[in-house]
């Protein structure tokens, strides 16, 4: 693709579209906004501008809720329809045009259409899980108790069933957490454990485990020093669209936390796309809308550019979009009142151009245009201008499940993440310890059994009464003959006895 020194050339604007209009490469860290009812060409933009950073040495991460960004993998054809298309509009904006792929990784929560991408319930947090599950502060409040249980023993939390486990014992043992940490409800805990099994069915248990997903595995460079794009296949993850923007947000979190401060590079260390971003902030607490907005404000300094694809800017909170430098605007629909009102209000985030309205333009720009402000030399949002958008050099549309294959054979991560690994977590070292327990339980039980079982002669006069009282005749004449030998007169009665038995004879 071409640039026009440090920057992706996006399209032409100004009078006939023959001014190039691109976005500076050492101001893409300030983030950016691609917004536009459905069909009027966003995923197009998106694909452009994910295939100009790869091209500039930029990996790029983005999600393909249609399957259509697949095409970044394979180049564009002279044989496709629009080809004649794409040639006219080229040399209208000054573009020599040549086709050209990227180079692409393919993920999969299921890991059936790209490598398998795993977290950990640790993680992931409290916080974000308790998004994705939808909990009450007081449920909250528990798995926050949980994880902190967890921490003081040395569990390790790395999928659900960690998770159940751990609550499960923090159910049994909640008295004493009670005293030490506040409340800990069971009725908290049998809606967080049904909560978990809702998650399961949706995909949360291929999400959590290990081997987790590695960061450096989406900052990869090619040897020619292309960036790596790298695709997250949506398609059926957008089906259950709380586990979907929560995923996107623990990636986002994860690269602001580990990452470490660059200020402003010349170029981005990495360029994350968060398409359907209206997902993100539907119902959203406002302790995760303020974190959003902490990551957005801070992991610019980060070099990481983040870029919201959405239909309409409304759906952007208002101080998350104001941080948004980057814009491109595709058409907007103005059939009711509410959407003059949105209409209007997207046209209050451009700086004014005096050759046309903006509201109008936004309204009137075709498949394939947009009104475009890009940041200027001195960091300064640029006058809005009406571009014609470039042609893509990848291909435009899905590819074939043996393209997808081939593809994700050769890829440089190929076997890392295939097979899952259960090492020793909370759930092993609970089931241990109960098991010791239990165990433990069943030899005191059968020690305290074989007391109860066992005889032993009281001492003194008592055995002689018992022992006397259970002996025949002859045993008991026998015992009273010996103690009595013992004494003098006991053996001259003895002597006496005998000699009348032998006179007898």
């Amino acid at each position: 693709m071409k640039h026009a020194g440090e920057t992706i050339f996006l399209g032409g604007g100004g009078t006939d579209h023959a001014e190039p209009q691109g976005l500076r490469l050492d101001h893409a860290n300030r983030h950016g906004l691609i917004a536009g009812a459905t069909g009027t060409g966003k995923t197009v933009t998106l694909q452009i501008l994910a295939q100009g950073f790869a091209d500039a040495g930029v990996p790029v991460f983005l999600s393909d809720v249609k399957g259509d960004l697949a095409g970044l993998a394979m180049p564009g054809s002279d044989v496709h329809d629009l080809h004649p298309a794409f040639l006219e509009r080229a040399a209208r904006i000054g573009l020599e045009l040549s086709y050209a792929p990227a180079p692409v990784t393919f993920w999969d929560l299921w890991g059936e259409a790209g490598h398998p991408v795993r977290t950990t319930i640790s993680e992931m947090g409290p916080l974000l899980l308790a998004r994705l599950m939808e909990l009450t502060d007081a449920q909250e409040g528990v798995l926050d108790i949980a994880f902190r249980v967890a921490d003081a023993e040395g569990l390790a939390l790395l999928d659900l069933k960690d998770l159940q486990s751990l609550l499960v014992w923090v159910g049994e043992n909640r008295k004493d957490l009670s005293l030490r940490y506040g409340n800990v409800s069971t009725a908290s805990v049998g809606a967080i454990q049904r909560r978990l099994l809702q998650l399961e069915r949706q995909g949360g248990d291929r999400l959590f485990g290990e081997p987790a997903l590695e960061l450096s595995d989406l900052m990869r460079t090619t040897s020619d020093g292309r960036g790596q794009v790298n695709i997250l296949a949506a398609d059926r993850l957008i089906n259950a669209p709380r586990l979907y923007a929560t995923f996107l947000l623990w990636l986002l979190s994860e690269l602001f936390e580990q990452l470490p401060e660059v200020g402003d590079p010349e170029k981005p260390k990495l360029v994350f796309f968060f398409d359907e971003a209206h997902l993100l902030f539907d119902e959203a607490p406002r302790p995760l809308i303020d974190k959003v907005e902490q990551v957005a404000r801070l992991i610019r300094s980060k070099g990481v550019g983040v870029y919201f694809v959405t239909q309409n800017p409304e759906d952007v909170p208002e101080d998350i979009l104001s941080q948004l430098g980057n814009r491109v605007q595709h058409a907007l629909r103005a059939f009711t009142a509410k959407d003059r009102r949105a209409l209007s209000q997207a046209a209050q985030n451009y700086r004014e151009n005096p050759r046309f309205d903006i509201a109008e333009a936004i309204r009137e720009v075709g498949t394939g245009e947009a009104v475009t402000s890009f940041l200027d030399r001195k960091g300064v949002p640029g006058m809005a201008e009406r571009t014609l958008i470039r042609p893509p050099a990848s291909r435009l549309g899905p590819i074939s499940v043996a393209e997808r294959a081939a593809i994700v054979a050769a890829s440089p991560v190929a076997g890392r993440y295939d097979t899952t690994v259960d090492r020793e977590s909370a759930y092993e070292i609970l089931a241990k310890r109960a098991a010791e327990s239990a165990t433990s339980e069943e030899a005191s039980e059968q020690r305290r059994y074989k007391s109860g079982r066992r005889y032993t002669a009281p001492s003194g006069g008592d055995a002689s009464r018992r022992s006397s009282r259970g002996d025949t005749v002859g045993d008991a004449f026998t015992k009273s003959l010996a103690r009595s030998l013992g004494t003098q007169v006991g053996r001259t009665v003895l002597r006496g006895v005998l000699g009348g038995l032998f006179r007898g004879r």
